[in-house]
């Protein structure tokens, strides 16, 4: 009896695991292990890296450089506006830009004039067994369908702008589900159906060809590939599955532990309340502190007002910007030219009218034998708008 108990305890059952990670370190059917691993064969002299951070957070220098091209595989994309402006930007530098999820963002979806059949709210309607997906001939050639029984998760495109896009692929039914967005010198390509990246989904039968004749739409030209899991995370941080909500909600499922637990809690809570209440001892009042520096400033305004030196007030105000463009935006202030008022622009997210306005009344100044009420109140204003519009 012993002896069948312990074999019995020990006996292996597998179970398909289901879960929708998409990590490249899950080798589960539904990670992407097999997509992250292949990137070597498919791209072997290719820098590769991954990133974490948000596209408004990279370095300028890694903005701008060329010949990059970024996959975005995840459930959901969900881009803010200020997201969408960074991507299409890097797009727009001569980089390639490859999204696969389920369900666009409706900033996104705005932004790249299109529509799909599925939205946030939806995220998992219609989950159905079984994908087909083909690819459009041209570009691609040979055959072009591919199939696996898992699950489907996919959706397509309804609208979307013709006179700058070109269809790429489509689903079972016929409908786009996979197309690619001109812009600048480079390319946004969106797919809906992110499953296709899976590891169940690729070692099916021949499938991985599908996922080298998708990639091969990177230029051969490209230097460093990066795979991207900031929407990824962005996503798992919204509480995307059961398990990202924590123990806590796991034991709340059970009405006896739930009431039993904060039954504690609230008599824990009173308890604390009472004892504070009954030890508590007078706090004095304490006044809060003057703030001179505040008075200093005051003074030293009025003082300027006074002596009617606006053009000496206006130089103070002029340097005080250029070393807050120096310390926020680690730009040099040497040279005021055009170059200088892009890479301000593209930092700080200035509108372009306004910086030029104070970088020209700047220069201005040298050469201004002096300064009126309204040009210094106007400059002023010019500078507070910057201050609290950019970050």
């Amino acid at each position: 009896m012993l002896t069948l108990t312990f074999m019995a305890a020990n006996k292996t059952v597998h179970r398909f695991d289901d879960h929708l990670t998409f990590n490249k370190k899950d080798k589960i059917p539904y990670g992407t292990y097999v997509a992250f691993q292949s990137l070597d064969y498919l791209f072997p002299a290719v820098n590769r890296s991954v990133n974490i951070q948000s596209p408004g957070d990279w370095d300028s220098a890694y903005v701008v450089k060329k010949r990059q091209a970024l996959l975005i595989i995840s459930p959901q994309f969900l881009a803010s506006k200020d997201e969408m402006n960074s991507l299409i930007s890097f797009a727009q530098h001569g980089n390639d830009v490859f999204i696969s999820t389920r369900v666009l963002s409706y900033q996104a979806q705005d932004m790249l004039h299109c529509r799909t059949s599925n939205t946030e709210a939806d995220l998992f309607a219609g989950d159905d067994d079984s994908l087909t997906v083909s690819l459009n001939q041209p570009p691609f050639a040979g055959v072009n369908a591919f199939v696996y029984p898992g699950r489907k998760f996919n959706s397509y495109f309804y609208k979307y702008d013709t006179a700058v896009t070109s269809e790429l692929g489509r689903n079972e039914d016929g409908s786009t589900n996979f197309i690619q967005l001109k812009t600048g010198d480079g390319n946004i390509y969106l797919h809906l159906a992110p499953l296709t990246f899976s590891n169940y989904f690729l070692l099916h039968k021949n499938n991985l060809a599908y996922y080298a004749k998708v990639l091969s739409l990177i230029p051969p030209g490209t230097k460093n590939l990066i795979w991207d899991e900031y929407y990824l995370r962005k996503l798992f941080n919204r509480a995307f599955n059961d398990d990202s909500r924590g123990w806590l909600s796991v034991l709340f499922r059970y009405p006896a532990f739930k009431w039993g637990l904060l039954t504690a809690i609230i008599t824990l809570l009173v308890f604390v309340l009472l004892e504070m209440r009954r030890k508590q001892r007078f706090i004095p009042v304490v006044q809060t502190p003057r703030n001179d520096s505040l008075d200093f400033v005051k003074t030293v305004g009025r003082l300027y007002y006074d002596k009617q030196d606006h053009k000496d007030l206006a130089k103070k105000m002029s340097l005080y910007f250029l070393e807050h463009i120096r310390t926020t935006y680690k730009l040099a202030t040497g040279n005021l030219d055009e170059a200088f008022i892009k890479a301000v622009q593209l930092k700080s997210g200035c509108d372009e009218v306004r910086l030029r306005s104070i970088i020209s009344f700047i220069n201005f100044l040298h050469t201004a034998p002096a300064l009126s009420d309204t040009q210094l109140a106007a400059f002023y204003h010019e500078l507070d708008l910057f201050y609290h519009t950019t970050s």
